[in-house]
Protein backbone atom coordinates (compact mmCIF):
# COMPACT_ATOMS: atom_id res chain seq x y z
CA UNK A 1 0.00 0.00 0.00
CA UNK A 2 1.28 3.45 -1.18
CA UNK A 3 1.58 5.45 1.64
CA UNK A 4 4.07 8.00 1.60
CA UNK A 5 4.50 10.90 -1.41
CA UNK A 6 6.65 13.34 -2.07
CA UNK A 7 6.08 16.65 -2.69
CA UNK A 8 7.73 20.35 -1.90
CA UNK A 9 8.09 22.11 1.50
CA UNK A 10 7.56 25.52 0.92
CA UNK A 11 6.56 27.28 -2.68
CA UNK A 12 9.86 28.18 -4.43
CA UNK A 13 10.93 30.27 -7.68
CA UNK A 14 12.80 29.65 -11.02
CA UNK A 15 13.91 31.29 -14.01
CA UNK A 16 14.30 30.75 -17.52
CA UNK A 17 15.26 33.55 -20.56
CA UNK A 18 15.62 32.85 -23.96
CA UNK A 19 15.86 35.08 -27.17
CA UNK A 20 14.39 38.11 -24.81
CA UNK A 21 11.68 36.26 -23.06
CA UNK A 22 11.48 35.69 -19.73
CA UNK A 23 9.78 32.56 -17.85
CA UNK A 24 9.40 33.14 -14.21
CA UNK A 25 8.18 29.88 -12.59
CA UNK A 26 6.82 29.47 -9.29
CA UNK A 27 5.97 26.10 -7.48
CA UNK A 28 3.81 25.59 -4.34
CA UNK A 29 2.44 22.86 -2.08
CA UNK A 30 -1.19 22.85 -2.56
CA UNK A 31 -3.95 20.66 -0.88
CA UNK A 32 -6.90 21.50 -3.25
CA UNK A 33 -8.22 23.38 -6.32
CA UNK A 34 -9.56 26.32 -4.54
CA UNK A 35 -6.18 26.51 -3.29
CA UNK A 36 -4.74 26.14 -7.04
CA UNK A 37 -7.73 28.70 -8.51
CA UNK A 38 -6.52 31.54 -5.87
CA UNK A 39 -2.89 31.14 -6.20
CA UNK A 40 -3.36 31.28 -9.99
CA UNK A 41 -5.83 34.04 -9.86
CA UNK A 42 -3.05 36.50 -7.43
CA UNK A 43 0.32 35.27 -9.68
CA UNK A 44 -2.40 36.88 -13.06
CA UNK A 45 -2.99 40.30 -10.46
CA UNK A 46 0.76 40.27 -9.91
CA UNK A 47 1.90 39.77 -13.44
CA UNK A 48 -1.22 41.85 -15.31
CA UNK A 49 1.56 42.87 -17.94
CA UNK A 50 2.71 39.10 -18.91
CA UNK A 51 1.09 37.30 -21.58
CA UNK A 52 0.46 33.92 -20.49
CA UNK A 53 0.15 32.27 -17.24
CA UNK A 54 0.86 28.19 -17.87
CA UNK A 55 0.64 26.11 -15.27
CA UNK A 56 0.01 22.40 -14.23
CA UNK A 57 -0.59 20.64 -11.10
CA UNK A 58 -0.95 17.04 -9.54
CA UNK A 59 -2.61 16.02 -6.43
CA UNK A 60 -3.18 13.13 -4.16
CA UNK A 61 -1.12 10.33 -3.11
CA UNK A 62 -2.61 8.14 -5.91
CA UNK A 63 -1.19 11.25 -8.17
CA UNK A 64 -4.60 10.37 -10.50
CA UNK A 65 -5.88 13.98 -10.12
CA UNK A 66 -3.82 16.69 -12.70
CA UNK A 67 -4.16 19.15 -14.73
CA UNK A 68 -2.76 21.15 -17.54
CA UNK A 69 -3.55 24.99 -18.93
CA UNK A 70 -1.35 26.60 -21.65
CA UNK A 71 -3.02 29.35 -21.33
CA UNK A 72 -3.28 30.96 -25.41
CA UNK A 73 -0.14 29.02 -25.93
CA UNK A 74 0.31 26.44 -28.78
CA UNK A 75 -1.27 23.41 -27.87
CA UNK A 76 0.89 21.15 -25.56
CA UNK A 77 3.69 23.69 -25.16
CA UNK A 78 3.16 25.11 -21.81
CA UNK A 79 1.55 22.76 -19.30
CA UNK A 80 2.59 19.10 -20.82
CA UNK A 81 5.81 20.11 -20.24
CA UNK A 82 5.44 21.64 -16.93
CA UNK A 83 3.29 18.74 -15.92
CA UNK A 84 6.31 16.59 -17.57
CA UNK A 85 8.98 17.72 -14.68
CA UNK A 86 6.50 16.89 -12.18
CA UNK A 87 5.85 13.79 -13.11
CA UNK A 88 10.06 12.95 -13.95
CA UNK A 89 10.32 13.98 -9.98
CA UNK A 90 7.62 11.99 -9.31
CA UNK A 91 5.79 14.90 -6.89
CA UNK A 92 2.66 15.41 -6.08
CA UNK A 93 0.44 17.98 -4.37
CA UNK A 94 2.36 20.65 -5.66
CA UNK A 95 1.11 23.20 -8.57
CA UNK A 96 3.61 25.19 -11.20
CA UNK A 97 2.74 28.55 -12.47
CA UNK A 98 5.07 30.09 -15.33
CA UNK A 99 4.55 33.33 -16.19
CA UNK A 100 5.86 34.38 -19.52
CA UNK A 101 6.78 37.84 -20.75
CA UNK A 102 7.13 38.09 -24.56
CA UNK A 103 10.19 39.36 -25.71
CA UNK A 104 9.66 40.23 -29.21
CA UNK A 105 10.81 36.71 -31.06
CA UNK A 106 9.07 34.09 -31.31
CA UNK A 107 10.62 30.85 -30.00
CA UNK A 108 9.09 28.07 -32.24
CA UNK A 109 6.78 25.10 -30.73
CA UNK A 110 10.36 23.30 -29.47
CA UNK A 111 11.51 26.69 -28.01
CA UNK A 112 8.11 27.07 -25.73
CA UNK A 113 8.52 23.59 -24.87
CA UNK A 114 11.68 23.75 -23.83
CA UNK A 115 11.66 27.59 -22.27
CA UNK A 116 8.39 25.99 -19.98
CA UNK A 117 10.33 22.49 -19.36
CA UNK A 118 13.08 24.64 -18.17
CA UNK A 119 11.28 27.31 -16.35
CA UNK A 120 9.51 24.36 -14.47
CA UNK A 121 12.81 22.95 -13.74
CA UNK A 122 14.33 25.53 -12.14
CA UNK A 123 11.37 25.99 -9.88
CA UNK A 124 11.72 22.34 -8.44
CA UNK A 125 15.43 22.90 -8.50
CA UNK A 126 15.17 25.39 -5.78
CA UNK A 127 12.76 23.68 -3.64
CA UNK A 128 12.93 21.40 -0.98
CA UNK A 129 11.70 18.07 -1.60
CA UNK A 130 10.14 15.87 1.14
CA UNK A 131 8.30 13.02 1.63
CA UNK A 132 5.12 13.26 3.47
CA UNK A 133 3.36 9.94 5.04
CA UNK A 134 -0.39 9.39 4.02
CA UNK A 135 -2.82 9.37 7.20
CA UNK A 136 -5.97 8.98 8.42
CA UNK A 137 -7.86 11.16 10.98
CA UNK A 138 -9.87 9.71 13.33
CA UNK A 139 -11.95 10.37 16.19
CA UNK A 140 -11.46 7.79 19.34
CA UNK A 141 -14.31 7.79 21.53
CA UNK A 142 -14.39 5.75 24.63
CA UNK A 143 -16.08 5.63 28.10
CA UNK A 144 -14.02 6.72 31.39
CA UNK A 145 -13.48 3.44 33.01
CA UNK A 146 -11.22 2.45 29.97
CA UNK A 147 -8.94 5.14 29.68
CA UNK A 148 -5.63 3.49 31.27
CA UNK A 149 -6.16 0.48 28.00
CA UNK A 150 -7.11 3.17 25.41
CA UNK A 151 -3.88 5.48 26.28
CA UNK A 152 -1.87 2.43 26.75
CA UNK A 153 -2.61 1.55 22.46
CA UNK A 154 -1.85 5.80 22.54
CA UNK A 155 1.61 5.65 24.01
CA UNK A 156 2.60 1.92 22.60
CA UNK A 157 2.17 3.20 19.15
CA UNK A 158 2.71 6.88 19.31
CA UNK A 159 0.03 8.50 18.21
CA UNK A 160 -0.36 11.95 18.47
CA UNK A 161 -3.37 13.27 20.78
CA UNK A 162 -5.01 15.82 19.47
CA UNK A 163 -7.89 17.70 21.18
CA UNK A 164 -8.25 15.68 24.33
CA UNK A 165 -11.73 15.59 26.20
CA UNK A 166 -11.62 13.61 29.51
CA UNK A 167 -14.67 13.56 30.61
CA UNK A 168 -17.73 10.19 31.79
CA UNK A 169 -17.28 10.19 28.15
CA UNK A 170 -14.09 10.67 26.28
CA UNK A 171 -12.72 12.10 23.04
CA UNK A 172 -9.30 12.05 21.53
CA UNK A 173 -8.22 12.81 17.69
CA UNK A 174 -5.31 11.40 16.14
CA UNK A 175 -3.86 10.11 13.14
CA UNK A 176 -2.34 7.02 11.93
CA UNK A 177 -0.12 6.16 8.62
CA UNK A 178 -2.12 4.50 6.27
CA UNK A 179 -0.62 0.94 6.55
CA UNK A 180 -0.59 1.02 9.87
CA UNK A 181 -4.68 1.86 10.60
CA UNK A 182 -6.36 -1.00 10.19
CA UNK A 183 -4.27 -3.25 12.29
CA UNK A 184 -4.61 0.45 15.34
CA UNK A 185 -8.32 0.87 15.23
CA UNK A 186 -8.70 -3.31 15.25
CA UNK A 187 -6.86 -3.16 18.66
CA UNK A 188 -8.71 -0.24 19.74
CA UNK A 189 -11.60 -1.50 19.05
CA UNK A 190 -11.09 -4.99 21.10
CA UNK A 191 -11.91 -2.37 24.22
CA UNK A 192 -15.10 -2.42 25.89
CA UNK A 193 -16.98 0.83 24.39
CA UNK A 194 -14.30 2.14 22.32
CA UNK A 195 -15.82 3.32 18.73
CA UNK A 196 -13.45 4.84 16.30
CA UNK A 197 -14.74 7.67 13.53
CA UNK A 198 -13.16 9.04 10.24
CA UNK A 199 -13.09 12.50 10.47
Amino acid sequence: MQDTFKTIEKPSEGLFKDKGSRFISYAFPVNSEEEIREIVQLLKKEHHSARHHCYAWRMGAEKLLFRVNDDGEPSSTAGKPILGQIQSFDLTNILIVVVRYFGGTLLGVSGLINAYRNAALDAINQAEIMEKLVEKWLSVKFDYHVMNEVMKVFKDEKLPQIDPQFDLSCKVKTHIRLSECDRIVQGLLKIDSVSVIPI
